[in-house]
């Protein structure tokens, strides 16, 4: 709400202009990377890839301003990174959607999402649902991550005698993936703000120097493709059975992520009050990712560098997505940035979401196993959506048999017979 000391409040926050743009300055350079990364995601869907990067730049500019304008915190909202994987690599590849029929989804778990955000039900729901239950998907999908990591940049390939084997080391990918990996490491733990986007300069020079950059025709900023992309979601699949579990699964990844992103990120802000309305700004912004054309958005981790660079209002937010629209001109130039520049990324962002895994209740294995088996199952089966049922159901039976059928709430055992259900009508 405007006041006299302006829209975002800055004195009353301690905060000034220019340490909030500068904030949200850094925050942009320290996420800018998703713009690609997302976007060659995407385009495995079958998404064009000039589409893709429109629509991700849109996605990431509205929720930024919807989070400054509603919930003025200085959280900053872009395409989310194992959702995107989800997108692609389960509803799109494992189930069989289309891309637009996978965009139906996100619009559907958006809306969802949104119910749940402004409403008791997200308080209820992170509840019902056991921590190591939630904590494992985290894990899941770092290791999810990392395996698409490693295949990118030729590190493990599909194995002869076994299912996947230790890739070339002498091609010169693998050679351009390794050293980009230890220079993003490098970068990462020493803290230098926007690594990741150093990383993929780096990576794609050393592309450069060694010959392997991709055979990409120069081109000028075509907007065109974006036209094939905007609004081109379909409900073909509605009716069908399989079209709610993808919805019922992507809801439940995008509210318990979000969940705590949010938690995190107002805490490090000292700002606990605007926890309930960056939700709510969060699953706003979602549902409008289905309608722009892409994955789902999140409150992304690399918020915390805004944070701790000074952002407290809205105008951090602001301004991060201000340069996203900015960026826009250099559509035609990214198509040159290699695997071999990306993958370091997503093992290193990988890497980070397995280490939740410490939270999980290892000495109790009726709560151990059934983490355990969505951590192995997401990668394994090459689907989120699978993994995350074959620990739900799991968890119940596992309860059961060790009498302590008290300690599942009854939400819980409603979405366990939903899952095992789905996999019995696959399979009649």
């Amino acid at each position: 709400m405007k006041t006299k000391e302006g829209l975002f409040q800055l004195a009353s926050h301690g905060s000034t202009m220019k340490g909030e743009v500068l904030a949200g300055s850094i925050g942009f350079f320290t996420i800018v990377y998703i713009v690609v990364i997302n976007a060659l995601i995407l385009a495995e869907a079958g998404i064009p890839f000039e589409g893709a990067v429109f629509a991700t730049i849109l996605a990431s500019f509205v929720g930024c301003l919807v989070m400054a304008f509603w919930a003025n915190a200085p959280i900053l909202i872009v395409p989310g990174m194992g959702i995107n994987a989800m997108f692609t690599y389960t509803l799109v590849e494992s189930m069989g959607f289309h891309w637009q029929e996978a965009l139906a989804v996100v619009l559907v778990s958006g809306f969802a999402f949104m119910l749940i955000a402004f409403s008791s039900l997200a308080q209820r729901l992170n509840e019902a649902i056991p921590a190591s239950l939630k904590e494992a998907i985290s894990v899941g999908l770092g290791l999810f991550l990392m395996l698409i990591g490693l295949e990118k940049g030729g590190l493990v390939v599909r194995g002869s005698d076994a299912i996947i084997a230790l890739g070339d080391l002498s091609d010169l990918k693998v050679v351009a993936t390794i050293l980009t990996l230890l220079f993003t490491l490098l970068l990462f733990l020493r803290g230098v703000r926007g690594d990741f986007l150093w990383s993929i300069l780096f990576g794609t020079g050393l592309a450069f120097a060694f010959g392997i950059l991709p055979q990409v025709e120069p081109s000028r900023l075509n907007l065109t493709p974006y036209g094939e992309v905007f609004g081109h979601f379909t409900f073909d699949q509605i009716a069908q059975f399989p079209f709610w579990v993808a919805v019922f699964s992507m809801t439940m990844v995008l509210v318990f992520e979000n969940l705590g992103l949010v938690q995190s990120h107002v805490s490090m802000a000292k700002q606990p009050e605007k926890y309930r309305k960056s939700l709510q700004a969060t699953a706003v912004a979602t549902f409008t990712s289905g309608l722009l054309g892409t994955s789902p958005t999140v409150a992304t981790v690399e918020s915390t560098a805004a944070i701790a660079a000074g952002g407290r209002t809205g105008l951090t937010a602001l301004t991060t997505g201000i340069l996203f629209l900015a960026s826009i001109p250099l559509i035609p130039y990214m198509k040159w940035i290699p695997d071999s520049a990306i993958a370091p990324i997503l093992i290193v962002i990988g890497s980070l979401m397995v280490q939740n895994i410490r939270h999980i209740q290892l000495h109790d294995l009726t709560e151990a196993f059934p983490a355990i088996f969505i951590i192995v199952m997401i990668p394994f089966t090459y689907s989120i959506a699978n993994g995350i049922a074959i620990g739900f159901i799991m968890y119940p039976i596992l309860k059961l048999v060790n009498g302590k059928g008290n300690e599942v709430s009854m939400p819980l055992y409603v979405v366990s017979s939903l899952f095992l259900l789905n996999f019995v009508l696959q399979y009649i």
